[in-house]
C-alpha cells in the first residue's frame, strides 16, 4: 500500500507555483542588481518629494514575504511621516542624525515584538508551536531580535526595489524610542530608517568593502 502524503492539495499548488516560477523568473539583470546594490548608498540627504500612504503599503506587501524562523514575523514597524510625529523623535535621535530625520519624508522604527509567538497559532498552523518560545527567555529574545532585523533589512531591499532611497540609522536613543511610541507594549526598537527620494548632493565617496578572501571559507 502506498503511503499517504505529507502534503495537500494547498501544498501540491504552492510546488507547481515554485516549479514555474523556477521556469519563468530570469535573474536579475545588471539594471537590477546596480539598483538593489551596486549603485544603491545610504543617504544623509533628502528631496521633499512625498511619499504616499499607498507606497507603505506596497512597500510591506513586499516585506512580509522575506523568510523568518517558524514564519514568527516578529519585526514590527512604525512609518513616521507627520510633523508631530517628527517632533516626537527628534529628542531620541544623536545630534548629527537630527537634521536627516526632520528633512527625510519618512523615518520608519524597525522594531520586534517581544511576543510574537502569540500569533504564531495562525503563522505556523501545521505545528503545536506552544512551548516553543516564553517571555523572557533568552531564546525568545535572541528570536525576535534575529528575525525582526532580517525583516528590517527585507524592508530596506523592498524599498529599493520600488524606486525609494534609504538611510539606515543607529544613532538614536532606544529607551527613548520605545518610551514615546512603543509604551504598554512588548515592542522593542531595533533600528531606525530614513525613507524617500534623496538629494544625491549629500552623498559622499563609497567607502571600502572587504573582498570575498577576507571574509569568506568554503569548506
Amino acid at each position: 500500500m502506498a503511503e499517504a502524503s505529507v502534503f495537500d492539495e494547498v501544498d501540491l499548488a504552492a510546488q507547481a507555483d515554485v516549479a514555474a516560477a523556477q521556469k519563468e523568473l530570469p535573474p536579475l539583470d545588471d539594471a537590477g542588481l546596480d539598483l538593489m546594490f551596486r549603485r544603491a548608498r545610504s543617504h544623509n540627504k533628502w528631496s521633499d518629494r512625498a511619499v504616499s500612504d499607498e507606497t507603505l503599503a506596497a512597500l510591506y506587501e513586499l516585506t512580509r514575504f522575506g523568510p523568518t524562523a517558524g514564519n514568527g514575523c516578529p519585526a514590527r514597524f512604525v512609518f513616521v511621516r507627520t510633523q508631530d510625529g517628527k517632533d516626537r523623535l527628534r529628542p531620541a535621535l544623536s545630534p548629527n542624525n537630527v537634521a536627516k530625520g526632520d528633512a527625510a519624508p519618512v523615518v520608519v522604527i524597525v522594531g520586534h515584538d517581544m511576543r510574537f509567538f502569540d500569533q504564531m497559532g495562525r503563522l505556523f498552523p501545521h505545528v503545536d508551536t506552544s512551548g516553543w518560545f516564553e517571555e523572557g527567555q533568552e531564546k525568545t529574545e535572541t528570536s525576535a531580535f534575529r528575525n525582526g532585523s532580517l525583516q528590517g533589512a527585507y524592508m530596506m531591499l523592498a524599498a529599493r526595489a520600488l524606486g525609494l532611497d534609504c538611510g539606515p540609522m543607529s544613532g538614536f536613543d532606544n529607551a527613548k524610542v520605545d518610551a514615546e511610541f512603543f509604551a504598554g507594549t512588548k515592542f522593542r526598537s531595533n533600528f531606525i530608517c530614513a525613507l524617500g527620494h534623496a538629494d544625491p548632493t549629500g552623498v559622499f565617496k563609497r567607502l571600502p568593502r572587504l573582498e570575498f578572501d577576507e571574509v569568506c571559507t568554503l569548506v
